[in-house]
């Protein structure tokens, strides 16, 4: 104002020119960051781009652990980009950016692959990125870690936060998900499974088969898997129409019956679930049950359990943990690693839930007990579990205080608020991704009520909160805690479920 007073229009005029070089600068293509910004891991998933799809065409040979294919990206620029990373600690051997051969750079050591496209990519452009690959996955490593399993149950693709750096070139962070089409070849006394429907198998030579799954709806990195092994393959339809496709792995011994009377009830406990969290989000339903890892994970559409969980006998609080995670993680997926407890502290809340269904022990039982039998002094109550850390992730606090959060939340809001409240987090956020602080947000806005206290003392807060997840009354009311049927089972479920992760 006192510039266009002093030195009038041409000067003005002359200032919006110098806007619009200026603007111009700014806007020539530039290199995409090599991660999204998580604190937690600094090179997870890259800046720049937007997958919209990943189609992915491999050839394993389980008795030499090479993989080898290539995988085709559909992807968006979300700026003006001269290059950009991918996620992959496998060497590329060839890169194609829309038909024509680009530059890279195979950075294993931090697993990036670095592209230069022969033209730049502008703004809101879509491009077709094809990398070739043939590589020994299990003898690379990304900032000292190897995620791949590889044993005599064969090999996987699975684990949580990275999986998929050992099998494909990703965006590898759970703010970007796409749908997929993964097709494995592999010898023909071998079964590859990975997500949603199976389309086909077929065979093109002699000895091997091919198997093409394809993947409807957004979908994360990490909850996409890749398994190859002596399995057992089953396939019928859920009872609303959905396939439902199960597998057990041929070393699985006397666990094998105790896995699939309880793999096996999938879709009853997903009829359950719904109708806590809204109607199932996916395409399909099943499960995948190996010796090759003890923990278990939430691979969208067919979680993944490890036999261990199994040789006590049937463990359905583990099915409902896991299949919760189709609601809270799959398909509203967290934000930042940080946000852990939106995955964790909500499956567990589920395994209170189907407890209390199957008559093993009611939520708020469930709740007091642990309150109670865990002294102020105990472990549970040092960790904060809105911000475990990236080594910490996947800590007890993160499940059992998580799931005492939800408890005092529900106390709070009452029984109607709070289911709607989680079903509304899944209506408006479903295929995507939040955050705790929206979630925090919702509550309120929903119930009305004023959370922050609560939010503060029970998830941001170290330190036993002075009443318990069941409210001042109950508090005050309350005798002798006597352990739930339940209680123990979930207890070893959380024990196994933290084990074995890459962090």
């Amino acid at each position: 104002m006192r510039a266009r007073t002093r030195t009038g229009f041409g000067a003005l005029a002359a200032g919006v020119v110098s806007v619009l070089l200026a603007g111009t600068a700014a806007a020539a293509p530039a290199p995409g960051a090599p991660g999204v910004g998580d604190p937690y891991y600094p090179n997870a998933g890259n800046g720049g781009t937007d997958v919209l799809h990943y189609d992915i065409r491999l050839t394993y040979q389980p008795a030499t652990d090479v993989l080898a294919g290539t995988t085709t990206l559909l992807l968006t620029a979300t700026q003006d980009l001269s290059r950009f990373d991918l996620d992959f600690a496998l060497k590329a051997s060839s890169v194609r950016v829309n038909n024509r051969p680009a530059q890279f750079a195979n950075q294993t050591g931090n697993g990036e692959l670095v592209v230069t496209p022969a033209q730049p990519l502008l703004k809101g452009q879509t491009a077709t990125v094809v990398v070739a690959y043939s590589d020994t996955p299990s003898t690379e490593k990304v900032d000292g870690i190897n995620a791949w399993k590889k044993g005599a149950f064969g090999a996987l693709g699975i684990d949580e936060p990275q999986s998929s750096a050992w099998w494909f070139p990703a965006n590898d962070h759970p703010t970007d998900k796409a749908t997929y089409d993964v097709t494995i070849e592999a010898p023909d006394d071998n079964v590859a499974i990975s997500n949603g429907s199976l389309v086909r198998t077929t065979k093109s030579r002699a000895g091997w088969t091919r198997w093409q799954w394809r993947s409807t709806k957004p979908q994360a990195t990490y909850l996409t898997s890749f398994i190859v092994g002596k399995y057992e393959l089953n396939q019928s339809t859920t009872p609303d129409g959905k396939p439902f496709i199960t597998a057990y792995g041929a070393d699985l011994g006397d666990s094998l019956y105790a896995a699939k009377a309880s793999v096996e009830r999938t879709p009853e406990i997903d009829e359950f679930l719904a109708t806590q969290f809204g109607p199932y989000p996916f395409e399909a339903e099943g499960g995948v049950v190996t010796s090759g890892i003890t923990f278990s994970l939430e691979n969208q559409t067919r979680p993944t359990y490890g036999v261990r969980n199994f040789r006590a006998g049937s463990n359905t609080t583990l099915i409902a943990h896991e299949n919760a995670h189709q609601w809270f993680g799959d398909n509203v997926s967290l934000g930042r690693w940080s946000d852990i407890w939106l995955n964790e502290g909500f499956a567990s809340y589920a395994e209170w839930l189907w407890s209390e269904h199957e008559g093993e022990g009611t939520v708020a039982e469930l709740a007091q007990y642990t309150y109670d039998s865990n002294p102020a002094d105990g472990d549970l109550w040092k960790l904060v579990p809105a911000d475990p850390g990236a080594d910490n992730q996947f800590d007890n606090a993160v499940y059992d205080r998580g799931a005492l959060t939800l408890q005092a939340l529900r106390t709070a809001v009452g029984d109607d608020a709070f289911f709607t409240i989680l079903k509304t987090w899944q209506a408006q956020r479903g295929g995507s991704n939040g955050r705790i602080l929206d979630f925090i947000a919702l509550a309120e806005k929903i119930s009305g009520k004023p959370l922050h206290d609560l939010f503060q003392t029970w998830l941001y807060t170290a330190g036993k909160p002075s009443v318990g997840p069941n409210g001042a009354a109950a508090f005050t009311a309350r005798t002798a805690s006597v352990k739930p049927q339940s209680y123990d089972q979930i207890q070893a479920n959380h024990r196994n479920l933290a084990a074995e992760h890459t962090h």
